[in-house]
């Protein structure tokens, strides 16, 4: 199977029978048939998938991990007790808790900043 990524797309050649049955069962991705190819969008849901079927090449699972840190990053920052700004917001009054979290999940699903790098178990945050 061959496996690339072009303009936010995951696109496959050359896939056996076993694999192309499998990968269509999702309904993540669709087949060209004037390419010979299937492609699709290259989220975090369809990579895992395609991760536990085949080795994703390098490129590709550089991109996968990266997808799966933002949404641990997300996902911690929602439960945040009590959320930190990631960035100085231009507004003049303080922020709520919910407006501090939706602001800075937004920063990070849209690569405006990078996630912060997750606590070790059993920081003064953690509890």
């Amino acid at each position: 199977m061959k496996m690339a990524l072009k303009d936010g797309q995951v696109l496959i050649k050359e896939a056996d029978n076993n694999q192309f049955l499998i990968i269509k069962s999702w309904s993540k991705m669709r087949w060209d048939k004037g390419q010979q190819m299937l492609y699709g969008p290259a989220d975090a849901e369809l990579l895992n998938k395609l991760a536990g079927l085949v080795r994703l090449p390098a490129p590709i699972e550089q991109h996968r991990r990266q997808l799966n840190r933002i949404a641990q990053a997300v996902d911690a920052e929602r439960m945040r007790e009590d959320p930190k700004p990631l960035y100085k917001y231009p507004v003049k009054i303080p922020l709520y808790k919910h407006q501090t979290r939706g602001a800075n999940m937004a920063l990070m699903v849209f690569g405006l900043i990078d996630p912060p790098e997750p606590k070790p178990e059993g920081s003064a945050e953690n509890g």
